[in-house]
């Protein structure tokens, strides 16, 4: 904590520890308990201080433990950004310009798994919940990536969680956008190539009705399939990728110019003859 003296020499409340980000403005993680009127007097003056700084967008992380403090902040101004199982983050913007501050996470991720074994059987499944509950129409496993999770990574173990299947990633084969989603995010969808590593298959109860190895001709046939968007190209997907070796896009680490840190750019490496270690975003 640190003191605000003002021109006439007038000290006013402790302020609240911040540090800076990289946008010009700061972030504030609130940790220990306060009455609700000692952080309301502290915010005010840090608010007075950041003005006099120039910074523009504040960031108020408040733990669960800590949301009689909502309330307090909300009257100054802050508004909710967005809210974790374990905290909330509100938001206020300083000068009377445009608010530049970014809006909170628009897109969840998804994959479907299309896992073909040397006898042209598709790995498929049938719904214990949700909207296919009950029709008797088998699928490619499905699910969502976790947070910090990979693509590659997130169709691995849904596959493995929903079936019993060890799988080898190889390609992202097409990708799907909708929007107005789940809670009104837009859905990224991912469709992708896996190489089965096992084969008997331990279905997940909770989730999963049935699973089976199905002959891909068996799988293409059914009438839902043959009718409905995103089935019907799967299918063709599947089709594609057995019969005419339909590229796809694999991952390739990249290494990021600013931290180092590792990501994976995916693209289609027929042509291409460059180090993936070269490449740097």
């Amino acid at each position: 904590m640190e003191k605000l003296v003002f021109q006439n020499g007038v000290k006013k409340d402790q302020l609240l520890s911040a540090t800076n980000d990289d946008h010009g403005g700061v972030i504030v993680e609130l940790k220990e308990p306060m009455d609700s009127t000692v952080f309301q007097n502290m915010l005010k003056a840090s608010l007075s201080k950041w003005k006099l700084q120039g910074k523009k967008g504040v960031w108020i992380k408040v733990p669960i433990e800590l949301v009689n403090l909502v309330e307090t902040a909300v009257k100054e101004g802050f508004w909710y950004h967005h809210a974790e199982p374990h905290y909330l983050m509100l938001v206020y913007w300083i000068p009377e310009t445009e608010n530049t501050i970014p809006a909170n996470a628009s897109h969840r991720v998804g994959i479907g798994a299309i896992v073909l074994n040397e006898k042209r059987e598709l790995l498929v499944v049938q719904e214990n919940s949700g909207r296919l509950k009950g029709t008797a129409v088998w699928k490619i496993p499905t699910g969502i990536v976790e947070e910090g999770e990979d693509i590659f990574e997130g169709a691995t173990r849904e596959v493995k969680e929903e079936t019993g299947i060890d799988t080898e990633f190889l390609e992202v084969l097409a990708f799907r956008q909708t929007h107005k989603a789940l809670f009104g995010k837009s859905d990224l969808f991912f469709i992708c190539m896996m190489r089965p590593l096992s084969f008997d298959i331990q279905k997940q109860d909770l989730e999963i009705e049935a699973a089976q190895w199905m002959p891909l001709e068996e799988y293409a046939a059914q009438p839902f399939v043959q009718k409905h968007g995103i089935f019907k190209y799967t299918k063709d997907l599947c089709l594609a990728k057995a019969e005419s070796g339909y590229p796809g896009f694999t991952p390739v680490p990249i290494a990021s110019f600013f931290d180092g840190s590792t990501s994976f750019l995916y693209f289609n490496k027929d042509g291409l003859d460059q180090e993936s270690s070269a490449i740097h975003l």
